[in-house]
C-alpha cells in the first residue's frame, strides 16, 4: 500500500481540551509577544506603581521596547488637567517601575491627554431647549457605543441651530 506524500491537509482538530494559547485571537497573541510580560504586569500593578490618586486620572496605553533607534517608552493616557501632577511624579513612577521589575525596563514616559467624556455629555444634555430633541434624549442616553452617542449629540446640535 502506498502513501501519498503531498496531501494537502487543513487544520487538524483534536477532540478534548485546547491549550490556552490556542484559544486566544491572533491579534492578542501579537500584542502579548511584542509587549509581553512587562506590559501585562504594568497593567496588573498600575495602582501600586502610581498610587491611588494618580490611578484615578491615568492609565498605561502602550509599551514600546528599546531597539537600535529608540529607548523603551511607556505611553500613559492622562485626563486633561492632571498632566502637571503626573509630570511632577514622573521620576517616582520610573524608579518604582524599574525597581518593581528589578532591571532598567522603562527609560522614558510619554503622556497623552484625553477629555473626560462624562462631563461633556452632561453639559450637552442640560443645554437642550427643543422639546422634540428632549423626547429622543433618553434613547440617545441608552446607546452603549460612545462614538455613536457623541455623533448623535452633535447631530441634535445641528438640528437645534436650524
Amino acid at each position: 500500500m502506498q502513501f501519498k506524500n503531498n496531501t494537502k491537509r487543513g487544520n487538524v482538530t483534536i477532540q478534548g481540551l485546547r491549550s490556552f494559547k490556542d484559544t486566544l485571537p491572533k491579534n492578542v497573541k501579537k500584542i502579548i509577544n511584542k509587549k509581553g510580560h512587562i506590559y501585562s504586569e504594568t497593567l496588573a500593578n498600575w495602582r501600586y506603581i502610581v498610587g491611588d490618586e494618580l490611578f484615578k486620572v491615568c492609565y498605561p496605553k502602550t509599551f514600546k521596547n528599546s531597539n537600535r533607534f529608540g529607548v523603551s517608552t511607556l505611553i500613559i493616557m492622562v485626563k486633561r488637567g492632571h498632566e502637571v501632577d503626573l509630570e511632577y511624579s514622573k521620576k517616582e513612577i520610573l524608579n518604582k517601575m524599574n525597581s518593581f521589575f528589578g532591571d532598567l525596563v522603562v527609560e522614558k514616559l510619554k503622556f497623552i491627554s484625553f477629555d473626560d467624556e462624562q462631563k461633556v455629555f452632561s453639559k450637552n444634555i442640560s443645554d437642550h431647549k427643543n422639546v422634540t430633541i428632549n423626547k429622543y434624549q433618553n434613547k440617545i442616553n441608552n446607546v452603549k457605543n460612545n462614538k455613536i452617542k457623541k455623533s448623535l449629540i452633535e447631530l441634535t446640535k445641528v438640528f437645534k441651530e436650524k
